[in-house]
Formats: C-alpha cells, structure tokens, sequence
C-alpha cells in the first residue's frame, strides 16, 4: 500500500539512551546483597530509570534467570526494557516481555590518573566509559575530575569530589565528603552518601536534575528560586531540610 502522509503520528528511525545493567555473575544473592549495599543510603538514585539487561559478560556456561533479575531490578526501581545478548546468548536470555535490544555502545575512555578510580557501575552506561574512584591511602584524598561527565557517566569519591568541567544531564556524581564542580551541574549530584551530615555541595551553575546530602535529596522537577537558579551556590543540610545559599563569586 502507498504511504499516505498524516499530521497525526510519525514512524522514524531513533536510538533510545538507557543504561546498561551489565551482569558479571549468575548468582541473584549475590546481585541483590551488592545492589543493596550500593543504594541503601540514596533508595531514590536508579527511581524510574530504564536499564537494557546486558548478560554478555557472563562466561560461556553461565546462565541467569532473566525474568528474575527483572523482577529484582524492578524493586530497587529500575524498569528493564530488554535484554543485550550475543547470539549464543539468545536461546535462554531472551525471555517473554524484555526483547532483544542490539547495543552499539560508544565509549568515552581515558586512562585514568591516580588520583582517579571509578568502581564498575552496577548498571553500566551505553554511553560511559568506566568509572573511576579514588584510591583508599588511610588519609582519603580528593578525586578530580578535569573532563566533562556525559549523560550515563557516574563518577564516585570515598573522600572530597572535585569536578572541573560540566556535568552533564544523564551524568552523576557521587561523594562520601563534599562536592566541589567549577562548572555547571545539570546531572545529579549526592554528597555525604555514607551519612555524613556536613557535606556541602559548592556549583558555580547551579541547574540539578537531583541534589542530595546524606539521603536527603530534591530533585529538578522542583523550581529552585531565582537567586540560585543557574548560579553560583552552596548546598548544606541544616535540620533535614536542604538550604540553597548564594555564593559571593563574581
């Protein structure tokens, strides 16, 4: 039949940007204790986020139950919409409801510096490259970040996190101390995430898809008033309650 043109509805070629939550053992106790571990204190991070269920890197013999994982996924908030297998992956991976999704993933990869290290996400980015951390020396240093985070690119700090370019929307950085960016913030930012009470946040362009301290969180859907809104700001928790204070930068 010929096509005919309609202003209702159109039918185009697109790619959808979800992350991957990439699995590396078939063992659901295991997969749950470490989602447990690594979200109890921010239940709200992965909230309503899609995640493609990416089984590639499990070794030859390794199987795990897909519609399980799903399931688990979704109590922690997350909403699977497919599954990213090679092809002898198929038989078994590919279950009822979570289709096959090709990936074609573009890294963003640098060697990290020393004062860099990311922990492996739990839901790895099609568009991240690895995350880095910094490296635990009794005496915690600062992690710094001198490139701009990209949409999926997470970035977590067991100290003071320090970024030097932009964060982009889709991007997320995390800190045990307070977090610093010299550039503006249009991801999600979570310090303190170990309970620590006096994190501060400092942005010198303050426009947050999520800000949090120590579990306390709000989030962009939210205006922030207007001597804060894109502006140079520090961020501090006072009672359980998030204040917003203007920073005197010129």
């Amino acid at each position: 039949m010929p096509q005919k043109k309609t202003p209702y509805f159109e039918l185009r070629s697109g790619a959808v940007d979800t992350l991957h939550f990439v699995v590396k053992t078939p063992q659901l106790d295991t997969l749950r204790t470490e989602l447990t571990q690594r979200f109890e204190a921010t239940p709200e991070f992965f909230a309503g986020d899609t995640v493609a269920i990416d089984v590639r890197r499990l070794a030859g013999g390794e199987r795990v139950a897909v519609p399980a994982l799903a399931e688990m996924l979704a109590e922690f908030r997350m909403k699977p919409i497919g599954v990213v297998a090679n092809s002898e992956q198929t038989d078994w991976a590919v279950v009822e409801g979570l289709p096959r999704l090709d990936s074609h993933e573009r890294r963003i990869s640098r060697a990290p510096r020393e004062s860099e290290a990311v922990p492996e996400p739990a839901a790895e980015p099609a568009e991240a490259g690895p995350a880095q951390a910094a490296p635990d020396t009794g005496a915690i240093a600062s992690t710094i970040i001198d490139k701009p985070l990209r949409s999926g690119q997470q970035v977590y700090a067991k100290g003071d996190l320090i970024i030097l370019d932009l964060v982009s929307y889709g991007a997320e950085v995390i800190a045990e101390g307070n977090i610093h960016i010299y550039a503006p913030l249009r991801g999600r930012a979570l310090a303190g995430v170990k309970g620590k009470l006096d994190a501060r946040i400092f942005c010198t362009c303050l426009e947050p898809e999520l800000i949090s301290i120590a579990g306390i969180y709000r989030t962009g859907e939210y205006a922030l008033p207007p001597d804060v809104q894109g502006r140079s700001v520090q961020v501090r928790l006072v009672d359980d309650k998030l204040i917003f204070e203007p920073l005197g930068l010129k």
